[in-house]
């Protein structure tokens, strides 16, 4: 809310004190430049405060039957929506500890009794002043807060709609693989926020490297659009010579995200992690798989989790050449890999879950 200083309006002063000669002196001495509202106690004090049109200042007297001005000033500073309220005690107390109490309370001033009008009025001045430059700062703060969480908002969903784009270009080549990058990711995703907790993975599944691995994961297969079509959309099994030329499709994906790296000039996360899976999906635990006959621990965590999920969802899925396999034997196939193509702990993970895994498979079947 902006100050009604800047907005050129008068500003509201609380005259809190429970005589009601020292309410009337108050009021006379402000009223032609400021709104004065009086309580002359400390209940009716704080339900002013805390109204929908609460005072931008307060003057507070100390001793008052009741609630004092102390425990007034209290809860004020201890209530979110009125703590900002300047207070100025204004009381007969002159002593210095009385002084010394009062601002540590939280009041912003402490003036004593008989009053100097001047005094008076150049400090409550002085304090609507502050208070006004302290609420502009606020909102201006609040605005550029709320623009930068706007902006971000809308950079991450460009570049989600980019990755999606990119990765369904690959996948409209590929005419037998329909919803296969969402399943994928939401598998990902499932098997990562069960390995959490795993001795073996917590210090790399954190929730912003989760959020990175669901959001690259649909890049695993981008190479393939540099695969030729005789031999990615071939309706059959693979020649030796076919198949080599198809495993090419990790290292043309890997360097195509490096060279957009590049290009950038920046580290962008999501991208080394779509790097990482897109060159080592296909490398397999005992080392036997490709591009660089990774093995074990070598093999990035990410792309072994794509590993599970992408041979997974390739069994299940129907190609030209093969029937799509039932739930249960796919998992028999992904525990017979246990420790030869995939890591053992992930395996276990998916054995856990699996009935996750059908329910993605049936949400984004094709």
């Amino acid at each position: 809310m902006t100050s009604p200083v800047i907005q050129n309006q008068r500003p509201t002063i609380l005259v809190v004190d429970d005589t009601p000669d020292n309410l009337v002196l108050m009021n006379d001495l402000l009223r032609d430049t400021y709104r004065v509202k009086v309580a002359n106690n400390g209940e009716k004090a704080l339900s002013i405060a805390k109204s929908d049109s609460p005072p931008d200042l307060i003057l507070l007297d100390v001793m008052m039957p009741g609630i004092d001005g102390h425990e007034v000033c209290r809860r004020l500073k201890s209530d979110p929506a009125t703590r900002d309220i300047p207070v100025i005690f204004l009381t007969a107390k002159s002593e210095i500890e009385d002084e010394r109490i009062g601002l540590e309370l939280g009041a912003v001033d402490y003036i004593t009794k008989p009053i100097s009008p001047p005094i008076v009025m150049a400090r409550v001045k002085a304090q609507l002043t502050l208070k006004a430059a302290h609420d502009f700062l606020r909102d201006q703060n609040l605005y550029l807060e709320e623009q930068v969480a706007k902006r971000s908002q809308e950079v991450a969903a460009i570049q989600d709609v980019t990755i999606m784009v990119m990765a369904s270009l690959a996948e409209t080549r590929d005419t037998d693989t329909g919803n296969h990058i969402l399943r994928t990711q939401s598998y990902v995703r499932s098997l990562a926020e069960h390995l959490r907790d795993h001795p073996r993975f917590r210090d790399y599944l954190t929730e912003s490297n989760i959020k990175m691995l669901f959001k690259s994961a649909p890049l695993h297969d981008i190479g393939k659009v540099g695969i030729p079509d005789h031999i990615l959309q071939k309706p059959g099994p693979l020649t030796v010579q076919e198949f080599e030329v198809m495993k090419s499709h990790t290292i043309l994906g890997s360097e195509a995200i490096s060279h957009a790296e590049q290009s950038l000039g920046v580290d962008v996360d999501f991208l080394h992690t779509a790097k990482q899976i897109a060159r080592s999906h296909q490398e397999k635990w005992d080392g036997s798989g490709y591009p660089d006959g990774l093995s074990g621990d070598d093999i990035p965590i990410a792309a072994r989790l794509m590993a599970v999920a992408d041979v997974y969802d390739a069994l299940i899925s129907r190609r030209v050449y093969k029937e799509p396999m039932p739930h249960e034997k796919a998992i028999l196939v992904i525990q017979d890999g246990r420790e030869k193509h995939f890591d053992p702990d992930i395996v276990d993970a998916f054995i856990e879950i699996n009935e996750e895994f059908r329910s993605i498979a049936t949400r984004y079947s094709d």
